[in-house]
């Protein structure tokens, strides 16, 4: 490699999508974000990153980061725009506008002529349409129509998280551009054979008991004698490792429900209740453990709740009640550090102290797993 790639990131969120990339040669120079408290975040973790802050739409921000662009002379566009448009977890309204942000990308793209671009986003991107000069078009077709005259693009879209060592199940639809000056496509790397699973992961991790909100302290002890040495132990391994909130009539379904099965195949005693003791009607991915054997579902911006996919901790036999029914230990959902490490972001990421909980739970639920990125992005890195 003759230089480090100089890189630009759209739609920055925090930065989780760049973590590793400067030990691979490519240092993002240029990011772009219009959220204010992702903002702060990404000039914690990116201090020597110019930030231009604000809505790419408008012509202000969209040329200055052309102009910022040129003279860096950017040789990679990382465009990863809101998913919440296409996500089967959000409401998937056709008409949204944040399914038309790729197009001012693209105008960012069509200006500066970077060597490669990355595009990003959830599988449902590949069969989103937008509208372009009155046309309904796919955005796959778009892409092709605006950049396929100066850019290769690569020949699979789809790419699993979990297949390149992340212990994560993560689909993504990642299309890469390659300048054709360049006499390169870039495509994915080969898979990984071993597949890392949840036990590989964070099966050495102290178990936690949950934090029941809903209830005294003294009550909480009664429930869980050790939950204060628990807590005290999942401290010395993370400050990020420790208890999770829930109300109790949750925990109780889920301390007898085994790993990688639901709450909603319980007896009636243990199947999830609401408040006033009425059933909980809902689909078979919630109030679920995750199983030790296999990666970890998907992590969602909803992964501190019970009630949402797949976010249970798997959790362990730990003996049986009065009554011979089963208990299982850690009725609760992943840790932020566990996140982490599913996430494959580092052991030691630096989360700001002035970020909230819910916060880093949701901008790790945002983000691309890094080392997907890494994996990815060394395919150019002897290219260049």
């Amino acid at each position: 490699m003759n230089r480090k790639i100089k890189a630009m990131s759209l739609f920055a969120n925090v930065g989780i999508a760049e973590t590793y990339l400067n030990k691979i040669g490519i240092d993002v120079v240029l990011a772009n974000e219009i959220d204010k408290q992702r903002v702060k975040f990404y000039k914690h973790l990116y201090p020597h990153t110019v930030m231009v802050e604000g809505d790419i739409t408008t012509s202000k921000i969209k040329e200055e980061l052309i102009r910022k662009g040129k003279k860096e002379k950017i040789d990679l566009i990382m465009a990863t725009p809101p998913c919440q448009g296409m996500s089967t977890a959000g409401k998937m309204q056709k008409n949204d506008i944040r399914n038309s942000l790729i197009t001012h990308a693209v105008d960012i793209i069509k200006a500066i002529k970077p060597k490669f671009v990355f595009f990003e986003n959830v599988p449902e991107q590949l069969k989103t349409y937008i509208n372009c000069e009155g046309s309904s078009i796919l955005i796959p077709n778009y892409i092709e129509k605006e950049l396929g005259d100066l850019y290769n693009i690569n020949n699979e879209h789809i790419v699993n998280a979990a297949d390149y060592g992340v212990p994560q199940v993560r689909e993504r639809a990642i299309i890469l551009l390659t300048r054709k000056d360049l006499n390169y496509i870039w495509q994915f790397p080969k898979k990984d054979k071993h597949v890392k699973t949840l036990k590989d992961a964070i099966g050495n991790l102290p178990s936690l008991d949950p934090e029941l909100y809903d209830l005294t302290k003294e009550q909480q002890l009664q429930i869980f004698p050790d939950f204060e040495r628990k807590k005290e132990e999942g401290l010395k391994v993370s400050k990020w490792h420790y208890p999770p909130k829930h109300v109790y009539r949750q925990v109780y379904s889920l301390m007898h429900t085994p790993s990688g099965k639901t709450a909603f195949d319980n007896i009636d005693e243990f199947k999830p209740k609401k408040q006033d003791g009425s059933f909980v009607k809902g689909f078979k991915n919630t109030y679920k453990r995750q199983d030790w054997d296999k990666p970890a579902y998907t992590i969602t911006m909803y992964n501190r709740t019970i009630g949402s996919q797949n976010n249970v901790h798997p959790g362990r036999f730990i003996g049986t009640d009065n009554k011979k029914n089963e208990i299982y230990s850690d009725a609760r959902v992943l840790s932020i550090y566990e996140l982490m490490l599913v996430s494959s972001l580092p052991k030691n990421w630096n989360i700001p102290k002035w970020a909230s909980e819910h916060f880093v739970r949701q901008v790790i639920g945002e983000g691309i797993p890094p080392l997907l990125v890494k994996k990815i992005m060394q395919e150019i890195t002897c290219a260049n």
